[in-house]
């Protein structure tokens, strides 16, 4: 494995930290709990997708692309980060925003990571959810190069084997910051969407070796359907790296009791979720994502899933997004 032999834009602030949360921990009466903080990658409030645009960056301009098109819900964290990797490189952003949610608050539609994306100088479309977004995305990638240009497609998510050599990438850091700390790594834990992440982790640490199991809390699809997805896709990224066979299927788990009513829409755990975090250690988690993987995690070890381990909660960022939901949360803040 040698990942110098793709094409790589460098911006993302690395490593990442690796830190204790004892006041989470305590509030559980564990497990050992830590966090990866990939919320702090740089670019525009980093996150997990600025991991991933590091290669499909890299992947874009090998190819002389002047306008990335990507996609995502309306208040996309992958979104805002894209856009911010154009604005940084000097390319055009075309933007199609999902309507998933089919909120029209004013705060959802246009705070947080919408109004970033527009003061990053992004050109947006909104469509209703459901829409065929591989489909939208076809047709704004051909309105581009009619007009001249030389568009770059980046899925929701960034979530392709391309984008998942991020999370291998990240995978060797990890296991090296733990081997550095004295660490031993029982469980890894983080909330899973376009697959991406948590297939860059299961190929990684699978070509490495390094036998942690990751467990992906499900923000939207059923498990079935969203273990199928990552993988799939960690099979992809392993190919890419020449050593698919080490990836097997007993490698990718999803829980997916947590979803709650749907993609992108909070109940009360998730907000729980949001103070205990913020006001155990100062940890700010987003609604859509980490809000919901915390939710999952919370649960879980309330129930003893995770007796005695050690467990590093990945951090993917989108605090941003909170500035989306104000009218939801402020009247459980207290």
């Amino acid at each position: 494995m040698h990942l110098a032999r793709f094409p790589r834009a460098r911006f993302a602030h690395l490593p990442t930290p690796l830190e204790p949360l004892p006041g989470l921990t305590k509030a559980l009466g564990g497990p050992d709990l830590w966090v990866k903080r990939d919320d702090c990658t740089g670019l525009a409030g980093g996150g997990n997708k600025t991991r991933k645009l590091e290669f499909l960056l890299g992947e874009a301009l090998d190819q002389d692309a002047d306008t990335l098109v990507t996609q995502g819900a309306v208040q996309s964290n992958h979104v805002r980060q894209t856009v911010a990797a154009a604005a940084r490189y000097g390319m055009a952003c075309e933007v199609i925003l999902e309507e998933r949610t089919g909120s029209k608050a004013t705060d959802y539609t246009r705070s947080g990571n919408v109004l970033l994306d527009r003061l990053m100088g992004a050109k947006l479309r909104n469509v209703p959810g459901g829409t065929d977004m591989n489909a939208e995305l076809a047709k704004v990638a051909a309105e581009v190069t009619a007009r001249g240009g030389k568009p770059y497609v980046i899925p929701g998510g960034g979530s392709n084997a391309v984008g998942a050599l991020g999370y291998v990438d990240c995978a060797i850091e990890l296991v090296r910051q733990a081997d550095d700390m004295g660490l031993v790594i029982d469980r890894i834990v983080t909330a899973t969407g376009s697959a991406g992440t948590h297939a860059g982790l299961v190929a990684g640490l699978a070509l490495i070796g390094a036998d942690i199991p990751v467990l992906g809390i499900g923000v939207r699809a059923p498990k079935e359907t969203q273990e199928a997805n990552v993988h799939k896709l960690a099979v992809e990224t392993a190919r890419l790296l020449g050593h698919e066979d080490r990836v097997t299927r007993e490698m990718t788990v999803a829980n997916c009791d947590y979803v709650g009513a749907g993609y992108g829409l909070i109940d009360e755990a998730v907000i729980e979720a949001l103070k205990l975090a913020a006001r155990s250690d100062a940890l700010l988690l987003d609604p859509v994502y980490t809000g919901k993987g915390m939710k999952g995690l919370i649960d879980l070890a309330r129930s003893g899933h995770f007796r005695d381990e050690t467990v590093v909660f990945l951090h993917t960022g989108g605090a941003q997004g909170l500035f989306g939901y104000q009218g939801e949360l402020e009247d459980h803040l207290g």
